[in-house]
């Protein structure tokens, strides 16, 4: 969109990066910018440099034009534009930004959301794509919108709901897109609002605003029309208005009042524009490669190479790794549990749920108890692990671990490259007990994570030892029983190497490649680690393993101690109690003893 030149005073809703009582950014209320656009300041002529997104925060920042505050007026901490772009790196993956603006969607189902919809519309101002977010929601009033577009404001403090830090819809927003619009139309004390609001970093960029702008205006929709709602003038409204029409994709009021048409009495729309761009200069969403869904261009180009082998192309087509590039199969296990009454259409088709547990074979529910420390209440969590329908002729394998019913880790690996051990084996698990990074693509490195990877891997390879046989697998006990009857010209001739291949071998009776680790579209091996003058060899798994059933009997034996101390300490509490109690008793004997004694004198003296 080509930069215009504003005149005239732009009045705004300013970003105030201010404490509450809750301590979270607040919006200011509607103040008047002491910028124009037609004298601006020194940074005013910089463009957009590189429509890529990992290049677009790349640009200097001049001196401050802002006047000191008058007497008597405190000053508040202003947010530069340049901190939009910085917050939103937060978000390395653009799927991970467009999952944020779902879970807000999912968090309106309380408020009787039906639907959301993901799909690409046409900018008319200069021929280029939109990404489109609509639900029927609750949909947000005037305050909440602020609120909405204000810096690490949240008010989602439920144990159900998935957004949690209040920056979610900023950061996602500004990940996929240089300027995003709202329209949201609600109901809250009998009276019916309309609001659109505009954060925009080519607006703030090209004006050379150093602090963070979000024009906004409001609608009284209670009656037959939609009549502006004034808070401090006239001139004011308009020109909020002013500057929405001037760097939105709707030149006119008309075309802004159209995009109300199909909201409905409720419900919010988010569009996102100005779209960024990769490093070669293309739209980093593909919108053409399938009318259904949406792709991540360079991770589907690399998935779309020629001349593959069998097994390669059999992985590829594996949810496990279209979920890099098809965000329609990604949202598929985006949820962990299927909702009844609430869709998620993706470019006009509903996008159906997978639950990953109905996909394994020989599938397991494995109880585990984590250690929360801090007076935490305990908790009982329930993994499931199993084989993927598809193995043995793919080994795909990995930990889905989600929170609050959102994927945060998907088929995470914690077994060791290149082991053939828990190949095939996936699991699930609900770990509402640790708490997902900012980006919710990861978790918090703390110790009770720490416990749960330990933990996790060694349920998986339990599971491994206890099931590998159904897939063709020897078992680790008849392979080391096998090697017991080796003579010992042929365990001779094992130790004389200091690095050995070790491949696992398939049961008699079965095709030699069942077994195998062609999650590459190779065979698999792993090292055998051997010392030239050890008696016998260890390898990198038998290692892990030792480390890893040391880490468990360590946190054991931690668990125990902490049991015993309180042990202790309810035994001394019971001594003490005890001790009171015989000094009583003593005191009590005592007394009576000399009520006697002096009982006895007095009937010698009568």
């Amino acid at each position: 969109m080509p930069p215009k030149a504003e005149k005239g005073t732009v009045k705004s809703v300013e970003i105030i990066d201010r404490s509450d009582e809750e301590g979270g950014a607040v919006v200011g209320k509607t103040t008047t910018s002491n910028k124009t656009a037609s004298h601006p300041s020194p940074q005013v002529q910089q463009t957009l440099d590189s429509r890529s997104f990992w290049k677009a925060g790349a640009y200097d920042v001049g001196p401050t034009t802002k006047r000191p505050p008058d007497h008597g007026q405190l000053e508040h901490a202003r947010v530069h534009p340049k901190f939009l772009h910085s917050n939103a790196t937060s978000h390395r993956w653009a799927f991970g930004a467009i999952a944020e603006l779902l879970d807000n969607a999912v968090d309106e189902i309380h408020n009787g959301a039906t639907f959301v919809k993901v799909d690409k519309i046409d900018v008319m101002k200069d021929n280029s794509p939109a990404l489109l977010f609509h639900d029927d929601g609750g949909g947000m009033h005037p305050e909440r919108i602020r609120n909405c577009m204000s810096l690490g404001f949240s008010s989602k403090k439920s144990n159900t709901t998935i957004g949690q830090y209040g920056n979610g819809f900023k950061t996602s927003t500004m990940r996929l897109g240089a300027d995003v619009i709202v329209f949201s139309r609600a109901t809250s004390a009998s009276q019916a609002t309309q609001s659109i609001g505009l954060l925009s970093y080519t607006f703030l960029r090209r004006t050379g605003q150093d602090d963070v702008i979000v024009p906004m205006i409001d609608f009284d929709v209670s009656g037959h029309w939609a009549e502006p709602i004034i808070y401090s003038s006239q001139d004011d409204w308009s020109s909020n208005l002013k500057v929405i029409l001037e760097w939105s994709p709707f030149p006119s009021k008309e075309e802004l009042m159209l995009q109300f048409e199909d909201i409905g009495p409720h419900g919010t729309k988010v569009i996102i524009y100005n779209l960024w761009l990769n490093d070669e200069g293309i739209y980093e969403l593909s919108f053409d490669d399938d009318d259904e869904d949406i792709r991540l261009r360079d991770e589907a180009n690399q998935g779309g190479l020629t001349n593959l082998r069998r097994k390669t192309v059999e992985l590829q087509s594996h949810i496990s790794y279209r979920i890099r590039y098809s965000l329609r199969a990604y949202v598929s296990i985006l949820y962990l549990r299927k909702f009844s009454n609430f869709s998620i259409i993706l470019r006009g088709k509903p996008v159906q749920q997978l639950r990953i547990a109905d996909e394994l074979k020989y599938s397991k529910v494995i109880a585990y108890k984590p250690r929360l420390g801090g007076g935490q209440s305990e908790v009982t969590v329930e993994t499931t692990f199993g084989f993927v329908k598809e193995a043995p002729s793919i080994w795909v394998s990995g930990l889905n671990v989600y929170h609050k019913n959102r994927l945060i880790r998907p088929f995470w690996k914690v077994t060791a490259d290149g082991s053939s051990k828990g190949n095939g084996v996936v699991g699930i698990i609900e770990a509402n007990f640790i708490e997902p990074a900012h980006d919710k693509q990861d978790f918090e490195r703390s110790s009770v994570f720490v416990r749960l990877e330990a933990r996790l891997k060694q349920i998986l390879l339990d599971y491994w030892k206890d099931h590998c046989h159904l897939m063709g697998f020897q078992p680790p006990s008849a392979r080391a029983h096998r090697e017991q009857k080796q003579s010992p010209v042929q365990l001779s001739v094992g130790l004389a190497a200091n690095v050995e291949q070790e491949v696992v071998q398939p049961m008699d009776g079965l095709p030699a490649n069942i077994g195998q680790d062609v999650s590459n579209g190779y065979p698999g091996s792993h090292e055998k680690v051997t010392t030239r003058d050890g008696p016998g060899s260890i390898s990198i798994d038998q290692i892990c393993e030792e480390n890893i059933q040391l880490f468990v009997r360590c946190e054991e034996h931690m668990q125990k101690e902490e049991e015993l101390k309180q042990t202790a300490e309810c035994l001394e509490k019971e001594l003490e109690e005890a001790k009171k109690k015989l000094a009583q008793i003593s005191s009590y004997l005592e007394t009576r003893r000399k009520q006697k004694i002096m009982g006895l004198q007095i009937g010698k003296f009568e």
